[in-house]
């Protein structure tokens, strides 16, 4: 029998981290205050989150654990090497803006920064591990809020292209992949977090969300420009939060409504893959009065400067209805909203599970875009508690990861052009959603918990053995 599902040889398997979410250092070394640097633990984070933020600086009394994180900034080298023993292929980790321009406008970069990410691609390469580097990964110097209202204001698509030209400069031979934007759509549902946008009293925020939108694509394409002309063979890729969305019922108005919510993500994405607004936002933005602030070679810049790859991250598929009382019946935990599914179950966080839905969404990004896809982020948040010889039997985690890897082969034979697979949270980092340190993803326990007591150690999960062998035999053995 003629075996069909593998994944292709040099399939680039790995582990994804933020730096707002495991760097800590928060201010060390020159590092300019980021936006997350403002996000607490507790009930003022998610109206934070959507743009209402109190303070530009740290308040007193509250907690805020990317401050410290997991320390990686002083323990990369720990860490690398717990990744290359399980194999690594590739880290997908991002540059904090603020490192390299601490206000975000500085005249010079800050050496100290640049340094670090020297050295850390350095630790990389030891290993033959391929870093895959996100430009901005929901971090935005504080500075560029206080004093331009962040990505509401043009001034930032030039400052953005300075800091990319910088770094693609210093490390063009250390770095092949690239992403411009971490989530993009992302803007739409928690524009602080996405474009550290601070909404005023009575200000329109559909029209500054738009706005703050088109001056990231325009600057993601900018970007796309300056990575091909200063590296050689430069992969620059766009990503998308992704998991598509299911009609509730045959209705054709729950059809029609689930067509319309993917596309709410999909034109960014469209923007960023084919080079122009699709019809449907344009008339939306007729229709809505959206005004975008469209420069005179704005379309041509995104015309000529498309993306190489598509990367994304899946943890969920979502359902929507028109029905008022099926959309009483939400789960907890998705940002996006999202009715519950009745044929799945959800994480603890209330995280749709569903594997085949991964499969579904690489398809439809596929057939859409024609470019290989990367998928960038996916995995499961647990609370994982050591057993009585202080280890980690964190089966559930082996279960959902092997579930969706077993899909991501289908969509390999479906013929889908996938560059590789990096988990999310590959160690315990800071949840981005919740600033919680119990909702841990990793293969490595970290040793902290939500109000960040604890040592700090490292030890092995279960799983982490388990990713190992699956990187070792090319994921034949799930």
């Amino acid at each position: 029998m003629i075996k069909t599902t593998s994944f292709p040889e040099g399939f680039l398997w790995g582990g994804a981290i933020a730096a707002n979410q495991a760097e800590g250092a928060f201010l060390e070394d020159g590092k300019g205050l980021t936006t997350v640097d403002l996000l607490p633990t507790g009930e003022k984070r998610f109206s934070i989150m959507k743009g209402k933020l109190p303070s530009f600086s740290p308040l007193e009394g509250e907690y805020y654990p990317t401050h410290e994180a997991i320390d990686f900034y002083h323990r990369y080298k720990e860490d690398i090497a717990l990744f290359a023993e399980m194999g690594f292929k590739t880290l997908r980790l991002s540059i904090s803006w603020a490192r390299i321009f601490p206000s975000g406008d500085d005249a010079e970069p800050n050496e100290a920064g640049l340094q670090f990410y020297d050295d850390l691609f350095d630790e990389l390469k030891r290993y033959n591990i391929e870093p895959l580097v996100t430009l901005a990964h929901f971090d935005v110097p504080v500075h560029l809020v206080k004093e331009y209202g962040s990505w509401k204001n043009r001034k930032l698509v030039s400052l953005f292209e300075k800091y990319a030209r910088t770094v693609f400069t210093r490390y063009k031979d250390k770095v092949k992949y690239w992403l411009t934007f971490n989530e993009i759509n992302m803007l739409l549902h928690l524009p602080y977090v996405g474009a550290g946008l601070v909404f005023e009293e009575g200000e329109n925020e559909q029209q500054v969300k738009y706005k703050a939108a088109h001056h990231q694509l325009v600057a993601s394409a900018l970007a796309v420009k300056a990575g091909h002309e200063i590296i050689p063979g430069a992969m620059i890729g766009c990503m998308l939060a992704a998991g598509m969305f299911y009609p509730y019922t045959s209705n054709p108005d729950d059809v029609w409504d689930a067509m319309n919510k993917d596309r709410d993500s999909f034109f960014f994405i469209d923007v960023q893959a084919r080079g122009e607004y699709p019809g449907f936002a344009k008339r939306f933005f007729q229709e809505n009065g959206i005004e975008l602030e469209m420069e005179d070679d704005d379309e041509e810049i995104l015309r000529e400067n498309t993306v190489d790859y598509i990367g994304f991250s899946y943890y969920s598929s979502r359902t929507t209805s028109t029905d008022s009382e099926i959309q009483q019946k939400q789960t907890s935990g998705n940002v996006f909203g999202s009715v519950k599914n009745p044929y799945l179950e959800t994480s603890e966080w209330g995280w749709t599970i569903d594997p085949k839905g991964l499969r579904i969404t690489a398809n439809q990004l596929w057939d859409r875009y024609q470019k290989p896809l990367f998928v960038v982020e996916n995995g499961l948040g647990a609370v994982d508690i050591p057993d009585e010889n202080g280890k980690i039997q964190d089966d559930y985690r082996i279960s959902y990861l092997s579930e969706h890897l077993k899909v991501l082969k289908e969509a390999i034979y479906d013929g889908v052009d996938i560059l590789g697979y990096t988990s999310w949270g590959p160690i315990d980092i800071v949840s981005a959603s919740t600033g919680e340190m119990k909702k841990r993803y990793g293969y490595i326990y970290v040793d902290r918990d939500n109000e960040g007591k604890g040592k700090l150690n490292r030890t092995k999960k279960k799983s982490f053995e388990w990713y190992k062998n699956v990187i070792k035999t090319n994921g034949e053995d799930l």
